[in-house]
């Protein structure tokens, strides 16, 4: 009988993370996913009611030791590892020019910094199981708007994802940018409201990651943009 593969999400407690995790379970997958407030994954947890396929782990994304320790329990736990999401993330929503930088070294931390910190720490597991690194940017990322930092840190995160590609794509590792665009989830709380027009689901973006993950042996989907029909940026 084949051994189920192994996947760690970051951000996992909800949101995109917390879909794919659904995604990925439902396809028989073991998952382990991080965040930062244990009671939220706790009641996570609990939703789904998987103990033995589902571990979650306390920690900040954007910490290496934390991280580190991250990829060590699912390689305790579940024996290996097959695809890694960076999903954390954060947006403070203010501009360059006129916001408040008290949270622009956290957001920029945890978008650019927490993303690489996942990929050093999961080289190796990934190398032994010819895995899959996929990174959650943002259509931010390629669509240059007034002011916008944190557009800047996603665009940062489609330099890492081509970088790193070209890396370890000899060593048989994939790699795939899933950059959406406008998404109904969390990431607008601090907003204070929802942006116009239709949005896309948490589920639909973690359909796109799943189908990436899905892909034949030897095939590396590397970009993926997804953006609600009327976005026009």
């Amino acid at each position: 009988m084949k051994e189920s593969q192994v996947a760690l999400i970051t951000g996992g407690g909800s949101g995109i993370g917390a879909a794919v995790a659904r995604r990925l379970l439902d396809a028989g997958h073991r998952v382990a996913v991080t965040g930062r407030g244990e009671e939220r994954l706790r009641a996570f947890a609990e939703e789904l009611g998987r103990p033995e396929e589902l571990l979650t782990l306390a920690g900040n994304a954007a910490d290496h030791e934390d991280v580190r320790a991250a990829v060590e329990a699912t390689l305790k736990e579940f024996g290996r590892l097959d695809t890694v999401v960076a999903n954390a993330g954060f947006a403070t929503h203010d501009t360059v020019a006129e916001g408040d930088p008290s949270g622009w070294a956290e957001m920029v931390l945890t978008n650019v910094l927490g993303p690489a910190l996942l990929i050093r720490a999961c080289v190796d597991a990934l190398r032994r199981t010819q895995g899959r690194i996929v990174l959650v940017g943002s259509v931010a990322g390629f669509v240059p708007t007034p002011g916008n930092l944190y557009g800047a840190t996603k665009a940062a995160v489609t330099a890492l994802a081509e970088n790193t590609r070209r890396q370890v794509t000899t060593w048989g590792i994939g790699v795939t940018l899933i950059a959406p665009g406008r998404v109904e989830t969390p990431f607008w709380d601090e907003y204070g409201s929802l942006p116009p027009g239709r949005l896309l689901t948490a589920g639909q973006i973690a359909d796109s990651v799943v189908w990436a993950i899905r892909q034949p042996e030897g095939v590396d989907v590397n970009t993926v943009v997804v953006r609600p029909l009327g976005q026009p940026n």
